[in-house]
């Protein structure tokens, strides 16, 4: 994580803002969340309703222990009561049914346009952000923002329409008692408010530091081999408890401040009631008030002090709901790549003629390629070759259009690269990392990967060409065998899979980043020769490591600190004994 997302885990949740973003996002919806809203503010109304008619209902009670009992009146309040807390309940189950509903949608939405989004970021973002961070907002965030709508949003209307529907009544039933409850009850509002101002900046740090552990988790299980491999077990086990402590601490203090509003708002309701019984029964015996007043009261004050309970219970879920819109939105309204619909979407037919002329390019704290300029003509073999960071994976990623430079500019067939769109470049080319990429799925999806109208013969020839026919044919089901992390598959045969994926795509140009590194020297050959097949008449460019590799290039492009410093042929360079025959030599010294 950078400075600027841990300087976010001490900003307080703007809920307000949130708010006004996600009534934004949801505007097609938000008739029916208003809908639902008001019925829960109907519910809560017809709540209120009960306590004054059971107040009668006691009166009655207590007039007839003398005279009888008036049971058609009693039983006329009892009917009325059935029916609004039936409807009460009606409201409530409707409102719920609607918001879960809509929120539900809005969640699938806002994780497919996540989802769509990461296609449209620059590849910058990714080099500041962590791919566990960005899932975490896929999911975790999502979740926890859908979830505090359907339950918190809902039940803090009804609670505020609650509040001031008790407030109301109770001072048209008797304001002294009213008075003596408010007096009370509001000692416990300070506190809620004093204790939300201090809790905020702990939702923010819950969903932050889970999003950093995520990051962290991703990254050491991708690469657990390593870690074992470099004994860095302790290490990785150390700040993993430094990340998990910080999650634990976040999520400790603020649950903590948010658990204490639960049992403060019950003092504080045990108080009124104490407070109501000790007045209430000095102005009935004054001959004030009458006897059902103070029932109706005593039930006042359950649904009195509730609500604010269930307020600052729901602003506590709100605020940790807030807090994940924020990285949520954060990261659908980042920069995008710009916009290139004005530009021709045909693919032009391509010949290869690659110039690369004055490119320079820079991170901003940086200067990576500082003035690169090259030749290739169609059909060559361009082999680049350097120490570590001399800048040749980001020259590829530049003739990619994965970064853009900052000036020159890089042709193909005599056209800036700018001038066409990035799908029309990334057409163009076919691309073999050294980093394997299979997902779970059968051996023919992998193969054929977002690529139309390929046949089995299609794949038989280049697997064939590949070495990997006997390996294919030694699985049970074939092509149809799902490759999953069980699957007992070398690094190796990762390789030659996508490899076979390359050789599929047909494209005019090539590119491969040390491709045959994972592969003993055995299968090397075979790639090798499959390899020089698949780069006839095509332009091929070769990141080198191993530079007995590339003998056979047409052209070497030797980089040192961002410049191209030497091209020729193997044989010219060696004759050269310039760096290249400085690099070459030392890979074959032999160690005493």
């Amino acid at each position: 994580m950078g400075p600027h997302n841990r300087m976010a885990v001490t900003e307080k949740v703007d809920l307000g803002a949130s708010l006004k973003k996600i009534s934004a996002y949801m505007r097609g919806d938000l008739a029916l969340m208003i809908t639902a809203l008001v019925l829960a503010a109907f519910g809560a109304v017809l709540t209120i309703v009960g306590p004054d008619k059971i107040g009668e209902m006691t009166n009655l009670m207590a007039e007839g222990f003398a005279s009888g009992i008036d049971m058609a009146a009693v039983a006329k309040i009892g009917i009325f009561l059935a029916v609004i807390y039936g409807l009460s309940a009606i409201f409530t189950f409707t409102q719920h049914y609607i918001m879960a509903t809509v929120t539900l949608k809005m969640s699938r939405r806002m994780r497919g346009e996540l989802s769509e989004k990461i296609n449209r970021v620059p590849q910058k973002y990714f080099n500041t952000t962590s791919q566990g961070d960005i899932l975490s907002r896929i999911t975790n965030d999502v979740s926890t923002l859908q979830q505090g709508l359907t339950n918190s949003l809902p039940t803090i209307i009804s609670a505020a329409t609650q509040f001031v529907g008790c407030l109301i009544m109770m001072f048209v039933t008797e304001w002294r008692l009213a008075l003596t409850s408010l007096g009370i009850t509001l000692i416990g509002l300070l506190l809620i408010v004093l204790i939300m101002s201090r809790s905020q900046k702990y939702f923010a740090a819950r969903q932050q530091s889970l999003g950093e552990l995520n990051g962290y988790i991703e990254e050491m299980y991708s690469g657990h081999e390593v870690v074992r491999i470099s004994r860095a077990g302790k290490g990785v086990k150390e700040r993993f408890d430094g990340m998990n402590r910080a999650v634990y601490d976040a999520n400790w203090k603020s649950q903590f401040l948010s658990g204490l509003m639960q049992p403060l708002m019950n003092v504080i309701g045990n108080v009124a009631y104490v407070a109501v019984c000790v007045v209430g029964s000095v102005l009935a015996i004054n001959g004030t008030i009458r006897f059902g007043v103070i029932i109706s009261f005593i039930m006042y004050v359950r649904l009195f002090t509730s609500p604010l309970t269930q307020i600052a219970q729901g602003m506590t879920n709100m605020q940790t709901a807030a807090a994940s819109a924020n990285r949520v939105f954060d990261f659908l309204e980042s920069e995008e790549l710009p916009d290139e619909s004005d530009k021709p979407d045909e693919m032009p037919e391509v010949k290869g003629a690659v110039s690369f002329e004055n490119v320079r390019f820079s991170y901003p704290d940086k200067i990576i390629i500082k003035n690169f300029s090259a030749e290739v003509s169609p059909g060559q073999k361009v082999a680049i070759v350097g120490p570590t960071g001399a800048g040749k994976t980001t020259m590829v990623n530049l003739l990619m259009r994965f970064f853009e430079i900052n000036s020159g500019s890089i042709k193909i067939d005599g056209t800036p690269i700018s001038e066409l769109r990035r799908e029309t470049v990334h057409n163009m080319f076919a691309m073999v990392l050294q980093d394997t990429w299979l997902f779970e799925g059968t051996v023919r999806e992998n193969l054929v990967y977002n690529m139309q109208g390929v046949t089995d013969a299609d794949l038989e020839r280049v697997c064939r060409a590949c070495g990997l026919d006997k390996f294919v044919r030694s699985l049970p089901h074939g092509f149809d065998t799902v490759l999953t992390d069980s699957t007992s598959i070398s690094a190796g045969q990762k390789q030659m899979l996508t490899i076979a994926r390359a050789m599929l795509q047909n494209s005019p140009m090539l590119i491969l980043d040390e491709a045959t590194s994972s592969v003993d020297t055995r299968t090397e050959l075979i790639i090798q020769r499959a390899m020089d097949q698949l780069m006839q008449n095509r332009t091929s460019f070769v990141i080198a490591h191993r530079l007995s590799t590339i003998k056979n290039a047409d052209l070497i492009l030797v980089m040192r600190e961002g410049d191209v410093i030497e091209s020729g042929t193997h044989e010219e360079l060696m004759a050269a004994g310039g760096f290249y025959a400085e690099l070459y030599n030392s890979q074959f010294e032999k160690t005493a």
